[in-house]
């Protein structure tokens, strides 16, 4: 079976595992920890009027330490395996590892917003984001990621994308350029939604002067505050000229960083691989809990 404490002794493998350097894990624990707490201390308020005596005919756990716990959750999001395989791993049945995947990414959501490394999720939030930002340069570009046809012929029409040649859903995200976090994360859509109409049904507001960096996709999007660098498409029988073509490149250069920053995203392999999950919202959530991450993946590396 897997234990924190005998695996923390390998760094690459602790890595390979969590996608997290052993400091970095321990710097995460101590918010979990607390998250942990509260979200107890919720629950108990909650069935304070119950008769029986809470933890009655509980099975026993492998997770008995919170270092086991955040191990747990860290993996499962990192190297998505079946739940099957879960749990066998860490010696429990696939009921208990479901239950114990559902519990810890709740306690982990809490932990990472303690240690501010979520993406804002709605437009007052996020433009308090923008306007912390110290370079006020922005990317936006949205994103796409595989999940299981759906059995419904209406929902697996509005699944497809057309782009991929499968289906996915889908999120936008604004990059900071000075930090290569994740500012901002749109809610999580249907594959077939269009990259700019997500992005004004998100209605964002930018700091005044800011620096918006957009790819193509985005034609015909500009958002309040924002100064907008986008890419110049070639007339339809005509070729760009040379100043055109070297703003271009210019532009590109500077997009690369929401590539990376993805990637960066995607180490998670719960929002790599073709997701499988069926629960309600557990989508976005994944995709939340994975930008939280590398956010807080890449303030501690580059502090």
């Amino acid at each position: 079976m897997l234990f924190y404490a005998n695996i923390k002794t390998y760094p690459a493998v602790f890595r390979s595992f969590t996608g997290l350097d052993v400091p970095e894990f321990e710097s995460l624990l101590a918010y979990f920890e607390k998250a942990w707490d509260e979200l107890r201390e919720e629950a108990a308020d909650a069935n304070k009027d119950r008769q029986r005596r809470g933890g009655g005919g509980a099975v026993p756990t492998t997770l008995r330490t919170h270092e086991d716990r955040l191990f747990f959750i860290l993996v499962y999001l990192k190297l998505y395996p079946l739940q099957v395989v879960m749990g066998f791993l860490f010696g429990m049945s696939q009921g208990r590892a479901n239950e114990w995947i559902s519990r810890l990414g709740t306690v982990l959501q809490k932990a990472l917003g303690m240690a501010g490394a979520l993406p804002a999720r709605d437009p007052v939030s996020a433009k308090r984001q923008f306007e912390a930002s110290t370079v006020r340069e922005f990317i936006i570009d949205g994103t796409e990621r595989k999940t299981q046809r759906p059995s419904e012929n209406e929902r697996q029409k509005t699944y497809y994308s057309g782009k991929k040649k499968a289906h996915t859903l889908k999120n936008d995200l604004v990059v900071d350029t000075g930090s290569y976090t994740v500012a901002y994360l749109s809610p999580t859509v249907p594959g077939k939604t269009h990259d700019k109409v997500l992005a004004d049904q998100c209605a964002l507001e930018f700091p005044p002067n800011s620096v918006l960096f957009q790819d193509t996709g985005f034609q015909g999007y500009a958002p309040s505050g924002a100064i907008v660098m986008q890419p110049k498409k070639k007339p339809r029988g005509k070729e760009l000229t040379v100043a055109e073509k070297i703003i271009n490149r210019v532009i590109s250069k500077a997009r690369v960083i929401v590539e990376h920053v993805i990637a960066g995203v995607k180490r998670s392999r719960i929002v790599k691989d073709v997701f499988r999950n069926t629960r309600k919202g557990y989508d976005d959530t994944v995709m939340e809990l994975a930008c939280g991450l590398h956010n807080r993946r890449c303030r501690h590396r580059h502090a």
